[in-house]
């Protein structure tokens, strides 16, 4: 399992180039890559911008029917969210964005799993099979 901290805009790039990696050494399609990267992207620039920096592991599963995956896991300490049904809606917005990172990376993945409350920080996990 690598792990890497998010605490600057070259670490979500870093982020993404290990992500891409992980999940073309591993079997993934070009657009399951594609899907995952663009995840990845999100819910790290999330850690960075609304945490206020924290950290990513990426890790290489295998499913009991022996299909491969990769898992990665985004936490950090910041202020949490409130409501968590609200975040994940389409549209909704603590900054300026489009209100689609959470709910868009939820879209791109086979499993989402997001865990936060406010003063606690946050926790999403997420995984993407090979097909």
């Amino acid at each position: 399992m690598d792990e890497l901290p998010i605490q600057s805009g070259d670490d979500v790039v870093r982020v993404r180039q290990l992500v891409r990696n992980a999940a073309a050494d591993n079997g993934l399609s070009l657009v399951d890559q594609t899907k995952l990267v663009t995840a990845a992207s999100e819910l790290a620039r999330n850690t960075l911008v609304h945490g206020g920096g924290g950290t990513a592991r990426v890790e290489v599963v295998k499913s009991a029917n022996g299909r491969v995956g990769v898992k990665l896991y985004f936490t950090d300490e910041g202020p949490g969210i409130p409501d968590t049904e609200l975040a994940l809606t389409d549209g909704w917005s603590t900054g300026t964005g489009l209100g689609l990172g959470l709910s868009g990376a939820r879209r791109l993945v086979d499993e989402f799993e997001l865990a936060s409350a406010p003063g606690a920080g946050t926790s999403v996990t997420v995984v993407k099979w090979s097909r």
